[in-house]
């Protein structure tokens, strides 16, 4: 008989622990019986035909007085849904599910699992006690966050699952058809950039776009494209300002990026802060060269061999702060200051 998988996620809109979400219920869809449990269906993203979907109906609320009583009631259904259809074990994706599945608890004799899926997640000291109370295994997405914990909580209960990555259904839609004709045409003398990610400060783009507005002057044939939700009103504006606005195009949230990754020359990352990074895991699989910042956590582990990681752990060295590290799998720059700068006069060595 098939092991039962209750995998519990507030909504699958979009972001990437929900991606994460998806991808485990596929792989391990055909070993295990799996159920994803969510708290609300509004504006789904992502492709969820042929999987089994449950939904609370308690969707998120504003303020704090609403947000505990969200907490409440989302604890309150989990619990009954778990006792109504017992589960071997209940797998949390984000903090707010994780604080669910945590005081929901064994209900229904469940193995409570929470997975920590970015290095943010680690920085509440009150949730990590509680998860460390009422979990009986956390997961978590990098070796980088499983020594930390040891060494902040002396943990003994924490594994590295890293995020699954279907190689062969992300090639197949590469191959897809894009959406509209290509953002940049392939002509002679033209390269052009790629990165996947949402409007997010801790995603660094102004990083990003200095840094290739100082490219763009040295090769006029670069050419950037950023994929992700978001208005990127003040990127654009930076992007005008440093002259370089047509030679950068703001794609919006596409359902597939993957054909638009696989026509680019390179997939560059300038994130402060990371988990495992699926984009750049999908950029990797679709054999783009990639370039990225050396931030916690993620891009070290996935774009240095086993050794070369090693070597840096052992060291203590835990951003490249002086040189540049050209990987097995990848080129690392330095980690950037998270200190957002939207100057367009100010252009600072991180960017050179």
């Amino acid at each position: 008989m098939k092991k039962k998988l209750l995998l519990m996620v507030p909504m699958l809109h979009q972001g990437g622990f929900e991606r994460v979400c998806i991808e485990t219920a596929r792989c391990l869809g055909e070993d295990m019986e799996v159920t994803i449990l969510i708290f609300s269906d509004q504006n789904i993203h992502y492709d969820i035909s042929g999987l089994h979907v449950e939904n609370i109906n308690v969707p998120s609320a504003k303020g704090r007085l609403a947000k505990i009583r969200n907490v409440i009631r989302r604890v309150w259904r989990v619990r009954r849904y778990k006792r109504e259809h017992p589960s071997d074990y209940c797998y949390s994706f984000g903090q707010t599910a994780n604080i669910v599945n945590a005081l929901s608890g064994r209900a229904g004799r469940v193995k409570v699992l929470v997975g920590l899926r970015s290095a943010m997640d680690v920085e509440e000291r009150l949730q990590m006690r509680l998860f460390l109370l009422c979990a009986d295994e956390i997961l978590v997405c990098s070796k980088e966050i499983q020594d930390h914990l040891k060494r902040e909580y002396a943990c003994d209960r924490l594994h590295v699952a890293y995020n699954p990555v279907d190689v062969e259904n992300v090639r197949r839609q590469a191959t897809e058809q894009l959406p509209e004709a290509p953002f940049f045409p392939q002509e002679l003398g033209i390269r052009r950039l790629v990165t996947v990610g949402r409007e997010d400060r801790a995603k660094g783009y102004w990083h990003l776009i200095k840094a290739f507005s100082l490219l763009h002057e040295r090769m006029p044939g670069a050419r950037l494209v950023i994929v992700g939700s978001g208005s990127f009103a003040r990127y654009q504006e930076l992007a005008q300002t440093l002259g370089v606005w047509d030679a950068i195009r703001f794609a919006g949230n596409l359902r597939n990026p993957f054909p638009c990754v696989a026509e680019a020359e390179l997939y560059v990352m300038t994130s402060n802060k990371e988990g495992n990074p699926n984009a750049l895991i999908e950029a990797m699989a679709l054999g783009k060269p990639c370039l990225a910042a050396d931030c916690r956590t993620g891009p070290r582990e996935l774009l240095l061999s086993g050794e070369e990681y090693k070597k840096l752990a052992d060291q203590h060295i835990w951003a490249s702060t002086t040189t540049t590290i050209e990987g097995e799998y990848g080129i690392l720059v330095r980690d950037m200051d998270s200190t957002e700068d939207m100057s367009a006069t100010v252009t600072p060595e991180d960017e050179d």
